[in-house]
This record gives C-alpha cells, sequence and structure tokens, in this order.
C-alpha cells in the first residue's frame, strides 16, 4: 500500500530512504561498532531500538527520510505546515489555475464545538442541521469558485482572483520529513485532541509508514507514543 484516499483527498507514501537497522547504525557508531543490514535485525538491535525510544535518545531516529505527495484542504494543510522539521512545496494558485475541487463534509462529520477554546468537545447536530450545513458549505464553494473564474474571464491576475477562493480548496503538497518529526507530528495529530480532519490523514501517515520502519514504530507504540 503506497496511497491511501481520505475523501477527494489522498496520501500517498512517495518515496522512503527509511529502514529500522539506520536507526540501529546511527547510534552504534559512537562505539565504532560494525553496520548491520535491514534483514540483519537481531533481538539486541530490536532491544537497542526501545532503549533509544524509552530514554529519548532521539538523533538516531533522524538518520532517514520519507516524503509523501498529499492533497487536502488548505485549512488541513495550515495546520500540517505548523510542524517545520520537514520540507514542504505546495501547489501555487498564483502560477495554476485552481480546480473546482472543494472540501465538502460528510454529513456524520458535522459537529457543534462545546465548551471554551483550548477546553472543548464535540456533540452531534440533528439529521435536519447536518444536512442543511453541507448544503450550505457546498453553495458557498460553487458561488465562491463562480467569483474566481468570473475574475480571470475579466483578466484579473490568478494571483489576485484566488483571494476569493475558501480554506475549504483541495490544495497538494509535497512533504519529506525523518522519522523523529514524524513521530512528532503523529503524536500530536492522531491525539483524540486533533482536529478531526488532520486525524484522518494523520492516521493515513500512520498505516504508510509503520510497515517500513516495523521496530521503530511498534517501539513508539508500546512506550506511549512520545517522541523521543
Amino acid at each position: 500500500m503506497t496511497t491511501v484516499n481520505i475523501g477527494q483527498g489522498f496520501v500517498r507514501l512517495d518515496a522512503a530512504m527509511a529502514d529500522d537497522a539506520s536507526v540501529v547504525n546511527a547510534a552504534r557508531v559512537s562505539f565504532a561498532k560494525n553496520a548491520v543490514l535491514p534483514n540483519q535485525m537481531s533481538d539486541a538491535d530490536k532491544g537497542l531500538i526501545n532503549f533509544l525510544m524509552r530514554e529519548k535518545h532521539g538523533t538516531p531516529f533522524e538518520h532517514n527520510s520519507f516524503r509523501f505527495h498529499v492533497k487536502t484542504p488548505v485549512f488541513v494543510a495550515r495546520e500540517w505546515f505548523r510542524h517545520r522539521i520537514g520540507s514542504f512545496n505546495e501547489f501555487s494558485a498564483r502560477y495554476s489555475e485552481v480546480p473546482n475541487d472543494f472540501f465538502v463534509p460528510d454529513e456524520r462529520d458535522v459537529r457543534a464545538q462545546v465548551g471554551k477554546p483550548g477546553s472543548y468537545s464535540f456533540e452531534p447536530l440533528s439529521e435536519n442541521v447536518s444536512r442543511s450545513t453541507v448544503e450550505i458549505i457546498n453553495a458557498a464553494n460553487e458561488r465562491a469558485y463562480e467569483t474566481y473564474t468570473g475574475l480571470l474571464e475579466m483578466g484579473v491576475a490568478k494571483e489576485l482572483a484566488r483571494s476569493v477562493l475558501p480554506v475549504s480548496m483541495y490544495t497538494q503538497f509535497y512533504w519529506t520529513v525523518n522519522a523523529r518529526a514524524l513521530m512528532n507530528f503523529l503524536s500530536l495529530r492522531t491525539h483524540e485532541t486533533a482536529q478531526r480532519d488532520i486525524r484522518f490523514y494523520a492516521d493515513a501517515v500512520y498505516a504508510l509508514v509503520a510497515p517500513v520502519m516495523p521496530v521503530t514504530f511498534e517501539s513508539w507504540e508500546n512506550n506511549g507514543r512520545v517522541t523521543p
């Protein structure tokens, strides 16, 4: 599996230079130990990874790389880009015409926010309210796109016409990140307090990377999903 679809969006593992042996070798170079290959991992090597994770010796987890291609709504991407230990390249609405492709929530995902900022919970709404919400969001997206294309037809530059587009529009980006930074992203964005929409994407990222470094991510799970 290299791609997980989330509604109209997706997460694709474009490439990886990563394995559990890279963690072991990075740690043992301090003692001039011979390198191990991925298919030569011993119980002692696996124990070392667990020790590093448990004792929060984090730098050995940085000697690898995952490259993702992601399609997601802008409001999800803006949360994603706050994770600055990584490299991003995003679709530019300044240079390219934006496709008519916008996020509309599933009726089951329409919810009310109850409580204070930073300390709130979500409650479901009635079927009528959920249905009306989806219809209103969809209509707003359509009106925004009609305004955008109308400006383009008038000869307005793309970089200015894009200003009428909502954060529900889909964007695409490439993201390159190491396992340590990735664990930090996952610990925050798969948590139950994270926004539901980015959690879907974070869960997809985890499903793609865990098989690549199974010992590392099993140890991360066993140690409470705390970033080393």
